[in-house]
């Protein structure tokens, strides 16, 4: 049987493997090439339109409905589809803050305009509606207008 005595192959690959990194070293330190493909820009440039859009949305202490408060998410999709069918005016905001999710619509300066909304959802969503104070979304009507 062939034995290898390991205290010669040792420095043997060492000095091997040494010889051939130093002659295998394949970078050109001079230039670097780069290639770019040209919907990056186009899509940095759209993410910085988003960015705007979101940063001109101001908001306030308003009111907002509260539709459902159920430890269902399924109850919570149902009711959100149901609003947005009967009331497509309103926005409709649908969180989790566990084990509950809660449905909110509305975004309401006023006290007297929530509770409005909040007679004509009771005929739909019984014994389940509630005025909450919010922070809510206040966006101008028309592009350059001021919010009152």
């Amino acid at each position: 049987m062939f034995r290898v005595n390991s205290e010669i192959m040792k420095p043997f690959f060492v000095a091997t493997f040494s010889l051939l990194s130093f002659f295998c070293f394949a970078q050109d330190s001079s230039s670097v090439t780069i290639h770019k493909d040209p919907r990056l820009g186009m899509l940095i440039k759209k993410q910085s339109q988003v960015n705007e859009e979101i940063s001109k949305k101001k908001t306030a202490r308003g009111f907002r409905l509260l539709v459902v408060n159920s430890n269902k998410r399924e109850d919570a999709i149902n009711a959100k589809t149901k609003l947005y069918q009967l009331f497509p005016e309103l926005k409709t905001y649908l969180y989790y803050q566990a084990p509950y999710f809660k449905l909110k619509a509305g975004n309401f300066k006023d006290r007297k305009d929530a509770e409005d909304y909040h007679e004509k959802l009771s005929k739909y969503f019984p014994n389940s509606i509630f005025v909450m104070t919010d922070v809510i979304e206040l966006r101008p009507e028309k592009e350059g207008e001021e919010i009152q």
